[in-house]
């Protein structure tokens, strides 16, 4: 029987079309949500949990599937975008990242929805599965983070700096 192929609507990869509702406020399809399943399972288990790299792959993964406007979908892209900033940009690695995302929830903002820019990527999740080992792994998680982040960048550079700056001080 043949498998069904669809784009995402988040990032625009095609992907086997699967029913289920993989995320409260993450805008994927089941297809693609499992196929990040399964490049956590690689940086979880195969990979020996690269704190770096998994911080790029969860940043990139949720503001590439932004969703739908709500104030768990507005605050996680918000919150993702801050974190490749502060990697990108101010030069953290990913547990200064992950700590600075710890401080900034634990207290009330009002972000703003980000409409998604088009294209929201040119590589997705389904590049960095191609890779066969870890250094592919990490030099795919790189320039996937790289590219998405760089697509929000230039539309929102003025509003991510302004946030960024206010809540990373």
């Amino acid at each position: 029987m043949n498998k069904e192929i669809i784009n995402c609507y988040g990032c625009n990869a095609l992907v086997e079309n699967i029913e289920g509702q993989p995320h409260k406020y993450i805008g994927a399809i089941q297809g693609c949500w499992n196929l990040y399943g399964e490049v956590l399972a690689k940086e979880y288990g195969e990979y020996e949990y690269l704190e770096h790299i998994h911080r790029l792959t969860v940043d990139t993964y949720a503001i590439q599937h932004p969703g739908q406007p709500s104030r768990q979908s507005i605050q996680s892209v918000n919150i993702h975008l801050i974190s490749l900033y502060a990697i990108f940009i101010k030069k953290l690695n990913g547990k200064e990242a992950t700590k600075m995302i710890g401080e900034i929830l634990k207290k009330e903002h009002n972000f703003e929805w980000l409409e998604p820019p088009v294209p929201n990527g040119e590589i997705t999740v389904t590049d960095v599965l191609k890779a066969t080992n870890k250094e592919e792994h990490e030099k795919a998680v790189k320039e996937w983070a790289e590219n998405v982040f760089d697509c929000w960048y230039s539309k929102y550079k003025q509003i991510i700096e302004n946030y960024a700056e206010i809540l990373i001080n």
